[in-house]
């Protein structure tokens, strides 16, 4: 801009002059408009060390052209006399006859009075406009620009930053029309801005402001506000090619390194640091020499401010809230004056090429994670008010770093990293604790729909986007926002009855990724339907997403206490029926099959030091924690010591794995109607597994890794369990509260165990009893085969049998009970699950005993191959086929399945399927990436579902 007005001025004079020496005298009468047109391109008053800009050395302030310009016969413009004390006259003389003796004196009617009337005015003319001209020399030439610098552009090299941040598999930064940085915090990142003209660092002021959230605070953290400063070693600067606007586009990558460059460091907000304007023109630090010297001798050294710099490269900024000086706009002067320098924000000019300039922009490790936008503040020095804002059109995603030591996520092992953080795949272990079943779960915490659905999940939590740096609160606010079931700000209802018809069954999704896009597609409208292990995938797709180090755990027989006893209690009546709810009508405790739950990697400073690690949180809502259905982070080296005192619900998640199993029976001698049963103390977290990061099993369950000493000591080490519920409960012992059979036990009964059982065959369940003692003992006994939800929830009963005999002194004697696959085939619900339920009692000694135990029929799995080999960008066909185990048809039928990079989540609807048919479908796909791409897919009907299977396909680039 300074540049166009230079030339104006120029050409102006030009034909200002050219109009005086062709035209005559006649011409010279708009000279004098012409001339303030001149000067209404520098109409503002600008100084340099006191000296005005527009300053002509040898002229007065009152200096006027016009005064020369005056058409022959014309009264000769004299400057009027000043009026008051000071004003002199002369006796007897008055002004007009003193003007009238000059006129007849006068040389005007000489024949040379208009060629040197003509002549004044042009080498006046000439001489104002070398005036100006050694005026403009002397000022910057980007000083006459009085407008800020304008943003015309900028470049995060979302590619090129994500392969130093590892995070080059997040589609958001691969989208070939829009990428979007997806940051670490706790590292550097590049990012260019091209303005619209070459920055004066004198004069132009840049601030790079970054925000969080709708209400962005300096005090908070969640508005960062970080200027550009200038101090280096005087140096020549030459013009470099400008990398953003040279036609190949700004995704060219990030600009290679200069080999000889200069360091520049920046200054604190209010110290008036600033460079001259780029030039390849030698100048000094005397505004009384003009720049005139063109040649290649080496500039002399100078340590004046204003001399030009160099190329730039790594400069050092010292541009925190911490480290800020006098307050400028949006500074955030001496508000946090105790931060370390790791953990302040930075920024830097790592290269300048013409009018773009690269920065560089440290993340500090406790940056709050999320969504960030970036605004480029740019004005002038000594205006304020005139300030541009340019908003970057991209949004900046900044996630935890288990990658950095000062990150609280930091993860040190490699390879766990790679499973618990970059894995976009896995296993959520469902069945029984002895015939686990694993399921592939698709994670996918990279596709595009992840980060904004959990940002968006984040901002439903009501969370304080200052506490997002902080995983424990970010974790704890992922628990709550899972669910749905108490309000409608959750991703996903939960559903334990069975009744889908109006969603999706939770056995039929692949993984989370559809789960995500069906919630932004529908506007944030919670998810119908899932379950325990449904969430437990969605929290490790949304931990994953963020940065966070999460696995998925197993529980097997896991308690869910409702009245803080550190008890499971059921109450049977004389005939051994169970009392729904207790007598009292106020027990709601029940006994899960299987109950999955995530493991979160963090250090905790808010806990004493032996804490960190592994961290249990539970988005299965099942209790309130402070009016909100959420559970964690609980640490889990507390859970396993009892020490329930520690947040966050440590107490819960302790009684999910240590509460005692109570079963009750009627008895009429009882002081409070019931009596104790034997029960299994050591039944509730019999298995607690996990998958193994070593191992991969399509086919079968070999990658389970069973983790019960992580969570319960082996070694008879294990805390009182009378102690804990006392510390639970603020006192130092606990009391007995109901009475307990106290008769000697002679009699031993044993439920076996089943073996696996296949989908459609009848199975036989026994429970062998034992008389140790010398007399014959009569004996109740009862056995159920029931129906059952994993939750442990019945819903028909299959078979029951039931008889007393008298068992002689010292025999052994086996109870069966048969049930063919006609009583329970349309009776199954979720999981197939089948509870079996054994009571005995001894009249003789009053000895009750009671048991119970779950297993799963087995279904087959589906498989899954490829009709030829896979090409990126060639249209291949999957096939899935599985046996029909059933003699009946099959009605309602559809395929649901994914593979990252080959095909995403999608729902086919199938024919009708004949009795014992062997299932064949095909489906086109076209490959995105190469690699081994894991392919899931599950089959759903209305007589039978949880066709599960999964494959590994090798996909050619």
């Amino acid at each position: 801009m300074a540049a166009v007005e230079k030339s104006s001025v120029d050409k102006m004079s030009s034909s200002m002059t050219s109009s005086i020496t062709g035209m005559g005298l006649g011409g010279i009468t708009g000279l004098a408009t012409a001339l303030n047109a001149l000067s209404c391109h520098c109409e503002q008053q600008i100084t340099i060390g006191g000296m005005p800009t527009n300053y002509v050395p040898g002229l007065s302030a009152n200096y006027n052209i016009s005064s020369f310009c005056q058409r022959p016969g014309q009264t000769r413009r004299w400057p009027m006399q000043r009026a008051g004390p000071t004003a002199q006259f002369r006796v007897g003389r008055s002004p007009s006859t003193g003007l009238q003796r000059r006129l007849k004196y006068s040389p005007r009617n000489s024949p040379n009075t208009q060629y040197s009337h003509t002549l004044i005015c042009k080498l006046a003319d000439q001489n104002e406009r070398r005036r100006r001209q050694d005026a403009m020399e002397l000022i910057s030439q980007s000083f006459y620009s009085q407008l800020p610098l304008k943003v015309e552009l900028t470049e995060f090299y979302s590619r090129d930053n994500s392969k130093e941040h590892h995070t080059e598999l997040y589609d958001l930064v691969n989208d070939n029309v829009f990428p979007n940085p997806v940051l670490r915090r706790g590292q550097k990142f590049l990012f260019a801005v091209r303005f619209d003209r070459i920055s004066d660092k004198q004069l132009d002021i840049i601030h790079v402001v970054l925000c969080c959230g709708p209400k962005p605070s300096v005090t908070k953290g969640t508005r960062i506000v970080l200027p550009v400063q200038w101090v280096s070693p005087p140096t020549i600067f030459h013009h470099p090619r400008d990398v953003i606007g040279s036609g190949i586009g700004m995704s060219v990558g990030l600009p290679r390194m200069q080999c000889d460059v200069s360091t520049i460091t920046t200054t604190a907000v209010g110290t008036t640091a600033s460079m001259s304007p780029v030039s390849s023109v030698r100048e000094t630090n005397n505004y009384n020499v003009r720049r005139s010297s063109f040649g290649n001798d080496p500039p002399t050294v100078q340590p004046s401010p204003l001399s030009p710099h160099g190329a730039v490269d790594r400069p050092i900024l010292n541009a925190t809230p911490s480290a800020y000086g006098r307050s400028q706009q949006g500074s955030v002067q001496n508000l946090t004056p105790s931060i370390p320098e790791s953990e302040k924000w930075d920024i830097s000019i790592h290269r300048q090429d013409g009018n773009t300039i690269t920065f560089q922009v440290t993340i500090p490790p406790t940056a709050p994670v999320g969504l960030w936008n970036c605004w480029i503040q740019t004005s002038r020095l000594g205006q304020r008010d005139n300030r541009h804002d340019y908003k970057c059109d991209e949004d900046i995603y900044i996630i935890f770093n288990p990658w950095s030591r000062e990150d609280t996520v930091y993860m040190e092992n490699e390879e766990s990293r790679k499973e618990y953080v970059l894995n976009d795949q896995g296993k959520l272990w469902c069945g029984t604790w002895q015939q686990p079943i694993g399921r592939k779960w698709i994670f996918g915490q990279f596709d595009d729909v992840v980060l904004p659905a959990a940002t968006y999940l984040l901002e439903r939590s009501g969370l304080e986007h200052s506490d997002r740096g902080n995983p424990v609160r970010i974790c704890r606010a992922i628990s709550s926002m899972i669910n749905a079931n108490s309000d409608d700000d959750g991703l996903m209802v939960g559903r334990y009855d069975g009744e889908y018809k109006d969603g999706v069954a939770p056995h039929a999704w692949t993984g989370s990724v559809a789960i995500l896009e069906r919630f932004l597609t529908d506007g944030g409208r919670p998810v119908e339907y899932g379950q325990c292990w449904v969430f437990s995938g969605l929290v490790v797709t949304i931990c994953r997403a963020l940065g966070i180090p999460c696995r998925s755990v197993t529980n097997y027989v896991s308690a869910q206490d409702t009245n803080g006893t550190f008890t499971v209690d059921k109450f049977f009546d004389k005939e051994g029926n169970l009392v729904p709810n207790g007598p009292d009508e106020d027990c709601y405790d029940s006994c899960w099959s299987f109950h999955a739950w995530n493991d979160v990697w963090m250090q905790r400073p808010d806990l004493p030091q032996g804490y960190g690690g592994w961290q249990i949180i539970d988005a299965t809502p099942q209790e309130e924690a402070d009016a909100v259905f959420q559970c964690g982070p609980a640490s889990l080296e507390a859970v396993r010591r009892g020490e329930v005192g520690f947040n966050y619900d440590t107490a819960f998640v302790y009684s999910e794995l240590n509460s005692q199993l109570c079963h009750f029976q009627e008895e009429d001698d009882s002081d409070w109607g019931f009596i104790k049963m034997a029960s299994n103390q050591q039944q509730v977290g019999r298995k607690i597994v996990t998958k193994n990061p070593n191992i991969e099993d399509e086919e079968g369950d070999s990658d389970l890794l069973e983790i019960t000493q992580e969570y319960k000591p082996t070694n008879g080490s294990a805390p009182d369990r009378l102690s804990v519920i006392a510390s639970s409960r603020g006192f130092q012992r606990l009391q007995q509260s109901h009475e307990s059979n106290q008769s000697d036990d002679d009699v031993t009964f044993d439920l076996m165990d089943i073996e696996t059982v296949p989908y459609g065959q009848p199975f036989d369940c026994s429970m062998n009893i034992q008389n140790k003692s010398t007399e014959d003992r009569t004996i109740l006994c009862i056995l159920t085969a029931s129906s059952c939800y994993y939750t442990g929830a019945i819903t028909s009963r299959l078979r029951r049998a039931q008889g007393e005999f008298i068992v002689r002194a010292g025999q052994r004697e086996i109870l069966k009970l048969h049930v063919t696959s006609q009583e329970y085939m349309d009776k199954l619900v979720d999981h197939s699950m089948i509870k079996i339920h054994a009571m005995a009692y001894v009249k003789q000694t009053r000895q009750a005993w009671s048991e119970e135990d779950d297993f799963p029929l087995h279904k087959p799995k589906l498989q899954i191959q490829t009709r030829g080999p896979l090409t990126v960008g060639q249209d291949g066909t999957l096939v899935f086929s599985f046996q029909n185990p059933l003699t009946v048809h099959l009605t309602d039928c559809y395929f649901s399945f994914e593979g990252p990079g080959i095909q995403r989540p999608r729902q086919a609807r199938f024919r009708d399927v004949k009795p014992g048919e062997l299932v064949t479908y095909q489906d086109k796909v076209l490959p995105r990436r190469e690699g081994d791409i894991h392919v899931v897919a599950t089959f759903s009907s209305r007589q039978i579902d949880e066709i599960f299977g999964s494959a590994v396909i090798n996909v050619k680039g």
